[in-house]
């Protein structure tokens, strides 16, 4: 199972977290200092792979992947392949470059709530759903056109007219 999927960037500073158990608030941010201090130290020429049984316990790994100014963070036990969390990583940065056309530090900020709908197309309650980024991108753009046509359709008749609807 996946525990959680946490994205940082190169200061420490938490840019998008989602723990699929719960943990208060205190205990999110002092996991997420953990994995920093662990990915910090780290030299560019090791393993993606990394124990952190000292971290959240016994049996957890952790995968990650640096991109410019983001490390991308997947935390999960021994039930999950390393290799297919490495690809799972790929396919949701694949998705975020699609949707935001490059994706950057600032897109991660100021589109959390896109980050969390495609987020629960690849990954829902911590098990894995969708592996293709084309599908998700699929469900994504099925998303944007229904919240589009639902904003035009609680515009008011009176104002829609002067908008040319």
């Amino acid at each position: 199972m996946i525990r959680a999927v946490i994205i940082l960037n190169t200061q420490g500073k938490p840019r998008f977290i989602r723990f699929y158990e719960f943990k208060p608030p205190e205990k999110q941010q002092e996991l997420i200092r953990s994995v920093y201090g662990v990915l910090s130290e780290r030299p560019e020429n090791v393993s993606n792979f990394v124990r952190v049984d000292e971290i959240f316990g016994p049996d957890i790994k952790l995968v990650y992947k640096h991109f410019a100014t983001l490390y991308f963070v997947i935390v999960f036990d021994s039930s999950e392949n390393e290799l297919a969390m490495l690809d799972l990583i790929q396919v949701f940065v694949e998705t975020l470059d699609r949707c935001f056309k490059n994706v950057c530090e600032l897109d991660v900020v100021y589109n959390f709530n896109k980050m969390h709908a495609i987020l629960d197309e690849i990954i829902l309650a911590g098990q894995v759903l969708e592996t293709s980024s084309e599908e998700v991108m699929k469900a994504v753009d099925e998303m944007a056109r229904s919240e589009k046509s639902s904003a035009v359709s609680l515009i008011p008749k009176s104002v829609s007219g002067r908008l040319g609807r």
